[in-house]
């Protein structure tokens, strides 16, 4: 009982400190509120995590408490000495894909062979829908031609880890979800640059062959190393440990990349959120459309609907970081991730009330993804 009493005391604080700062932000005085925002993020996130129905949404504000950090305070993210942070996005995103590699196996692929026009649908789904959509938006968005490819560039990434852990909330085809962020995956080193190339070539320069390598590196080597570390040295402390590594991982890129950028985020930023959301919405809304539009069971129609509106942010991030634009091109990926992961969370939730009805085929997929 003590202890609910606390988390309700930190619900209580972060109420009246978001007072405070709504007081701060109509008498113009935002710009003092940096540790006011960072004390009403802690004290949300802490009075959340008690909660079954909202814990799912701690690791969101505390990448808010991030990205507050890196607008006020931008100068301890972005040097450490004559160290420039942005140098470690790329080794945390390797460590990522390290740990999506640790967790998966050759069993992860069968999907292909068992659900095929599932996998092709939902790849072909992300392919098509989340690269046009976000070439329309840079289009129309009159942004500098950098940051308008950063929106291109989110859009032409895969789904990510956070996809699946969305699907199993909303009672989605867990087994199709993993199977379609593997594939989409380990097609982006060849599919992405190609994609940028054809949609954003008229914003920046884009060589096909250097991104492909970038990528690689990025996901093929450490995602292969992951795979054949989890066959040799299979370990439950890893599965344990990798997710909070993952995590951190995201948070420090977040902030890093926000840190960076954090000029031209001031000056865009709220637009640039619009047309994030907008970009995030019709993932969701076409992607569930597209898989309606073949016929397809409630339960993969959730499933590819969360599989093309939620992208990869980390990898777009590290695509930005390697072309030497993440102050710019990394903005739209820097916003997408936690966007994402509140509406991706909120739509999760929806579903997860209104369990689908599950037909044979549906339920010998979930049965394969528990075993």
């Amino acid at each position: 009982m003590k202890k609910l009493s606390l988390y309700s005391v930190s619900l209580i604080l972060s109420g009246m400190l978001l007072l405070v700062i709504l007081y701060m932000i109509l008498t113009g005085k935002i710009d003092q509120a940096g540790l006011l925002f960072l004390l009403f993020f802690g004290s949300l996130a802490f009075g959340f995590s008690v909660y079954k129905s909202l814990n799912s949404l701690v690791f969101t504000i505390t990448i808010f408490a991030g990205v507050a950090a890196a607008l006020y305070y931008p100068h301890y993210f972005t040097y450490i000495g004559d160290f420039k942070l942005t140098a470690l996005i790329i080794p945390l995103i390797q460590i990522i894909m390290f740990g999506m590699g640790t967790s998966m196996s050759i069993k992860d692929f069968a999907g292909v062979f068992k659900t095929p026009r599932g996998v092709f649908i939902g790849v072909a789904a992300q392919l098509l829908i989340m690269p046009l959509v976000g070439f329309a938006l840079a289009k129309s968005s009159n942004f500098p031609p950098e940051i308008a490819a950063g929106i291109v560039l989110i859009g032409c990434s895969p789904s990510g880890v956070a996809s699946n852990v969305m699907a199993y909330l909303a009672k989605a085809n867990l087994a199709l979800s993993i199977t379609i962020t593997s594939i989409a995956t380990l097609l982006a080193p060849f599919l992405t640059p190609l994609l940028m190339k054809l949609l954003a070539g008229e914003f920046i320069e884009i060589n096909v062959l250097d991104m492909m390598w970038s990528i690689t590196k990025m996901i093929i080597l450490p995602i292969g190393a992951g795979l054949i570390f989890n066959k040799l040295f299979k370990t439950d402390w890893l599965d344990k440990a990798m997710p909070l590594v993952s995590m951190s991982a995201i948070f420090l890129i977040i902030t890093i990349i926000t840190a960076a950028g954090r000029d031209s985020l001031l000056d865009i930023g709220g637009i640039l959120m619009l047309l994030v959301f907008i970009h995030n919405l019709f993932g969701y809304g076409l992607g569930y459309g597209f898989a309606k539009l073949f016929k397809m069971e409630e339960q993969d129609a959730r499933t590819i609907a969360i599989e093309v509106g939620m992208q990869n942010g980390g990898l777009a991030s590290g695509i930005a970081n390697s072309l030497g634009k993440i102050a710019t091109m990394g903005l739209a990926p820097a916003v997408f991730g936690p966007l994402m992961n509140i509406t991706g969370s909120i739509l999760a939730s929806y579903w997860h009330k209104r369990p689908p009805k599950i037909v044979g085929s549906v339920k010998a997929s979930i049965a394969d993804s528990q075993k």
